[in-house]
């Protein structure tokens, strides 16, 4: 063990007792400590959690809070593991679509309201106590497929991958919308304008047709939530009979 708590050879945080060491019960439990940073993190971003700052939101010394959590990779692994414990896991209905794209919608609106959790989402904190739980209730979902376990997991990390990413693309258009200097409204109708003066040259056959037939125009108002449920479904559709 090296000084400050941290350990000198690999652990895992699910691993370690509470608190390192001897003596009274821990003034802090790993629920508060995870609880606060994942306030900093919804509130002001990953880059704002720090060891300094949750020491100091739940009332201890930078230092001492090294005898709870280690490393700031621990800190990160308790976040993730505490908004994987909001997931709703009612029982399968015995239809794995349905039941995985309702896990997708699931982990929509967790990124939703925690913005930086895709940041973490990779292996090295994927396995705390609530993330097993998630990935054995996704494993029950996929019994009726008739693939191998392990492209089961496969399939989950795609679902997720692709979920990832389509929050990621609301985010960032969230984001401009906010910092636009007029009305959004206003720009997309220039901008639907500019577009369909290209389509009039005729240079843009292919694209003009996918237009007409419904197609999302670049930029305007999307029901997002029906876009979701279709590019999840296209995913699960490639798996299975």
């Amino acid at each position: 063990m090296t000084a400050g708590g941290r350990p000198a050879e690999p652990e895992v945080i699910w691993s370690r007792p509470q608190r390192a060491g001897r003596g009274p019960r821990p003034a802090h439990s790993r629920e508060s400590i995870a609880s606060e940073a994942v306030r900093i993190a919804d509130e002001e971003g990953i880059e704002a959690v720090s060891m300094r700052r949750v020491a100091a939101g739940i009332g201890a010394g930078t230092m001492s809070l090294y005898n709870y959590v280690p490393r700031k990779e621990d800190l990160y692994e308790l976040m993730v593991d505490a908004v994987s414990g909001e997931y709703e896991l009612p029982p399968p209905t015995g239809d794995w679509r349905a039941d995985m794209l309702a896990l997708a919608r699931g982990t929509r609106a967790l990124m939703h309201r925690h913005p930086w959790l895709p940041r973490l989402l990779n292996p090295v904190y994927g396995f705390g106590p609530n993330a097993l739980r998630y990935l054995e209730h996704s494993l029950d979902c996929l019994v009726p497929l008739d693939v191998p376990d392990g492209e089961k997991l496969e399939l989950i990390a795609a679902v997720n991958g692709t979920v990832a990413t389509f929050v990621a693309s609301e985010s960032a258009m969230a984001e401009r919308a906010r910092t636009l200097p007029w009305d959004e409204v206003e720009e997309q109708r220039v901008r639907t304008a500019w577009l369909g003066s290209r389509l009039a040259t005729g240079e843009y056959p292919r694209l003009a047709a996918a237009l007409v037939a419904g197609g999302p125009v670049p930029g305007a108002g999307l029901d997002m939530d029906a876009v979701f449920d279709r590019s999840v479904s296209r995913l699960l559709g490639a798996w299975g009979a």
